[in-house]
């Protein structure tokens, strides 16, 4: 059988290098249809993420010159996880397989002529993994890789390297809906599900047109929800340090009681004070990482729409 393949594209105000990457995803879709590995009814479904540029406009003009391309569009922002979400939730009962990629063409869009071939080889998930990092600034490739080392460490199973890009079959799509998570990291929910999985791996080249939306601030906010979605290791360390405190501070009344005793204490606040701004400091910290499980746990009980699409392209047509 031949799949039918949906590649999803998010897009946040793309308006720059939308026009011009497009053009790149459709080449590459008739290719694989040509070559007779995807069926000819394929699509590219682009996802607008309430972007307030034309964006959408933009999407809209591509659907009509073409029927490969269709769209759909978020009724507000909700982030890059939440937009992706929405098309694979879009296409499942549409195709076989679907390919998640940045609208920015940095991915090596090549690299899907292999993951197609994996996926007729049995593999039910491909994942896209860069090779290096040398078009990285030497800072971006620091803190990337201590993004992969840190949530490993954390417990959180991810692909080192691997981001958003990956292939996945309808079969996982439709046993991930069950994953009902609001607080959503994709990259490290997929590896959760199970099935044959490998990897591709592919050069990553520099963005097009316009500027990357995941500056370091976004980078970080990413790696914390990774953390607290998928882990409890903060906890257990907060348990840990508490537990470390308490064994020093049972010490610290022993070695008081048997200093008073022999008459050698000497009255003073600097010790003290430190003593207590260090215990406090810690008490805030742990507060504040419980305090973030709280929240996330009080926005899962909500059961709110992940998504809410405003409009599709192919409602017109």
């Amino acid at each position: 059988m031949i799949p039918r393949l949906y590649i999803i594209i998010p897009c946040y105000n793309e308006e720059q290098v939308l026009p011009i990457t497009s053009g790149m995803f459709l080449t590459k879709l008739c290719s694989l249809i040509d070559n007779g590995k995807i069926a000819p009814d394929s699509r590219i479904l682009f996802v607008d993420d309430g972007s307030r540029d034309a964006t959408w406009q933009i999407i809209q003009e591509l659907s009509k010159q073409d029927c490969h391309f269709i769209g759909i569009r978020q009724s507000r922002n909700r982030g890059h996880q939440n937009a992706v979400l929405a098309g694979l939730m879009e296409a499942k009962d549409q195709c076989d397989i679907t390919i998640s990629i940045d609208c920015d063409g940095q991915d090596d869009i090549d690299a899907m002529d292999r993951m197609v071939d994996e996926f007729h080889s049995g593999s039910e998930i491909v994942y896209g993994v860069r090779s290096s990092r040398k078009t990285d600034t030497v800072f971006k490739r620091a803190t990337a890789q201590g993004f992969y080392k840190l949530l490993k460490s954390m417990g959180v199973d991810t692909v080192y390297n691997h981001a958003d890009y990956r292939l996945v079959s309808s079969r996982v799509l439709h046993e991930f809906a069950d994953f009902k998570e609001v607080n959503l990291f994709l990259r490290g929910m997929f590896p959760l599900v199970g099935f044959k999985s490998t990897c591709v791996y592919y050069e990553r080249h520099e963005r097009l047109a316009g500027e990357s939306k995941y500056p370091l601030r976004k980078m970080l906010a990413l790696a914390f929800e990774g953390i607290t979605s998928l882990s409890i290791q903060p906890l257990r360390i907060i348990m840990g340090l508490g537990c470390l405190i308490a064994a020093l501070s049972f010490i610290g009344v022993i070695w008081s009681i048997v200093v008073a005793l022999m008459g050698d204490s000497v009255p003073g606040w600097a010790s003290m004070t430190c003593i207590i701004c260090f215990i406090g400091g810690v008490q805030l910290t742990c507060i504040g990482v419980l305090g973030e499980y709280i929240g996330k746990i009080y926005m899962e009980v909500k059961h709110r729409p992940r998504y809410i699409i405003s409009e599709r392209t192919f409602d017109d047509q």
